[in-house]
């Protein structure tokens, strides 16, 4: 699994905030409890001594050592016993005065033996999402929202209604989402505008991310004026940073592909993250209002190829949705 270096700064960054803020709060609560109970600050005090009386006691020799860390050890439990006492008549118990970790697993470290803890992968999924919500609708797009109703029976292609198709590409989305990490896939979606190339996209954006793993999602034309900016400018690390994270993460979902102006920059950029993906074993979706053969024909013969031999073909057609909405 790859995580996105800008979103692991920014979830260890709220991490460890969060961790400072529960630890001035444990303080604040201490300290309060202390005032109003100034008997137990004085045992504090008093315990803190003893550890330092015992210190002090095992580095001298002498035959009396052993037995005066023995009384200063009685003592220390009497103090502790106090403590519990007065805390049993308050209705507390000595957590009260103990730091509590919010994660048992990693004690707030946010990793493991294993690796980085699952306390804060969610963090590292709620940076995500919010990446990703600046351009899509998570919010509201999920596969259970998905509505059938807007598409017709009557519009056919190739035998198959409009209707019939999209839940078939449902089907293949969904799949596509609920075993991402278990299979390696592509995707490219294509068709005219307003057909749920974009809402689709989405949905699996929010699945994939909850899961943990790293997606970009992207128009084609930002994408490739990144590559540019890293290309042609001149230590540019966040233009490194960005086509970094295009390259390497887990799912890349490239929107628009063809509405940007073509170059040979573009085509050798475009060339270039399908083909490393695909050596990468990385999942990508890409999303058009062409078809492969236009596609072929605008970029290269070799991306054709790549797109026709390596993706899984969904193609949208239908009457425009957002036109339909907007007609009722």
């Amino acid at each position: 699994m790859a995580y996105d270096g800008k979103l692991m700064s920014r979830a260890l960054r709220q991490f460890e905030e969060d961790k400072r803020q529960r630890e001035e709060d444990f303080r604040r609560r201490e300290n309060e409890l202390l005032r109003r109970i100034p008997r137990l600050a004085e045992i504090r005090d008093e315990l803190r001594s003893t550890m330092a009386q015992i210190m002090s006691k095992a580095l001298r020799k002498g035959a009396d050592v052993e037995r005066a860390i023995g009384a200063i050890r009685e003592e220390n439990l009497a103090l502790q016993q106090e403590r519990r006492e007065i805390l049993r008549s308050y209705g507390l118990t000595e957590e009260v005065l103990e730091y509590q970790s919010a994660c048992r697993l990693c004690g707030d470290t946010g990793y493991t033996g294993d690796g980085i803890c699952r306390c804060l992968k969610e963090y590292y999924i709620r940076e995500q999402i919010a990446e990703l919500s600046r351009m899509l609708d998570l919010g509201n797009q999920s596969f259970d929202t998905f509505d059938f109703r807007w598409y017709s029976y009557d519009i056919k292609s190739g035998g198959v209604t409009a209707r019939e198709n999209m839940e078939l590409i449902y089907e293949t989305c969904s799949n596509f989402a609920h075993k991402f990490g278990r299979h390696q896939d592509n995707l490219l979606l294509f068709g005219a505008p307003g057909l749920g190339k974009t809402f689709l996209s989405a949905c699996i954006a929010r699945e994939v991310s909850e899961k943990g793993f790293s997606v970009v999602y992207d128009t084609a034309g930002h994408i490739f004026s990144q590559f540019e900016r890293q290309k042609f400018g001149r230590e540019d690390e966040e233009a490194e940073s960005d086509v970094s994270r295009v390259l390497n993460c887990d799912l890349l979902i490239m929107d628009d592909l063809g509405t940007e102006l073509l170059t040979e920059f573009v085509r050798s950029a475009l060339y270039q993250i399908i083909n490393h993906r695909l050596q990468a074993k990385k999942c990508t979706i890409i999303s058009s209002n062409f078809d492969p053969e236009t596609l072929g024909s605008r970029y290269s013969p070799q991306i054709r190829s790549r797109l026709e031999g390596e993706y899984r073909q969904l193609p949208f057609f239908d009457e425009d949705i957002r036109r339909q909405k907007a007609e009722l």
